[in-house]
């Protein structure tokens, strides 16, 4: 069984005023075949979280590790962490243009499994990935993400995931902007990836309603770079009638 372990990790950005601790102690577990929903208000630290085990350079650990099947992630690079299994979707996909979709796409396979797939077959593999997630083929000959709306380049991410089929996903607030359709589409493209049984998957979200789609075994609250409460679904149907007022008034009172 794989694992994706944080353990204490603390993480701080460089701002005008110097440096800023973000993540003040972070611990969770997310093992293979597991889906693990992280759910807080803006600014909380969230997408932190997932850059930070990603490798992004304007964030700096501090404290704490981050090892998959016990090799600390951040002892390496990003392109090693993707090939050590790690996959990230951001919230805000960057454009590439220039790089089709369909060549970015073979690049990123090759570097993954050390060996480039064969052009007849990977053409047809990359226009069944995109159709299944609503987008024609003639978007694997176009820049990526160059003209994209938000709803096709969240869909292109999950394209992307079946396609690499990592051992780990990081979703950064993959459903916002997204409208019902396009979350339905997502949220189903999420769903062929943890049927193989064996892949961990964890979620970020402001929002429940993507949980209607995706059912997550365990749910996160994340407030003030850290996690405050944890349970199963049916924290995420308390935050749903609740909000995260009490669980931001708590963490005031504990800063106080």
């Amino acid at each position: 069984m794989s694992e994706l372990r944080i353990s204490d990790l603390r993480v701080e950005v460089e701002t005008e005023s110097g440096p800023k601790e973000i993540l003040k102690g972070v611990n969770l577990t997310v093992r293979s075949g597991e889906v693990h929903a992280i759910m807080g208000p803006n600014g909380s630290g969230k997408s932190t979280l997932a850059y930070s085990i990603a490798g992004h350079p304007k964030y700096t650990i501090t404290g704490g590790s981050v090892t998959l099947d016990g090799v600390e992630l951040s002892q390496l690079t990003v392109d090693e962490r993707a090939r050590a299994g790690l996959f990230l979707a951001m919230q805000y996909p960057i454009e590439v243009p220039g790089v089709s979709v369909a060549n970015f796409l073979r690049t990123a396979k090759t570097a993954l499994s050390g060996e480039a797939p064969k052009v007849r077959t990977w053409v047809k593999d990359v226009n069944a990935a995109l159709e299944r997630v609503g987008l024609d083929g003639s978007f694997a000959a176009r820049s990526l993400n160059e003209g994209f709306s938000g709803g096709e380049k969240k869909r292109n991410e999950i394209a992307q995931l079946e396609l690499l089929n990592p051992k780990f996903a990081i979703l950064d607030e993959t459903d916002s902007g997204l409208d019902i359709d396009a979350l339905r589409i997502v949220s189903e493209g999420v769903n062929r990836y943890t049927a193989q049984g064996d892949r961990g998957l964890l979620l970020i979200t402001h929002y429940t309603r993507i949980l209607n789609y995706i059912k997550p075994d365990y749910v996160h609250v994340f407030v003030d770079g850290h996690v405050v409460e944890e349970g199963g679904v049916e924290l995420a149907d308390r935050l749903e009638i609740e909000g995260y007022d009490r669980f931001v008034r708590s963490a005031a009172k504990v800063d106080a």
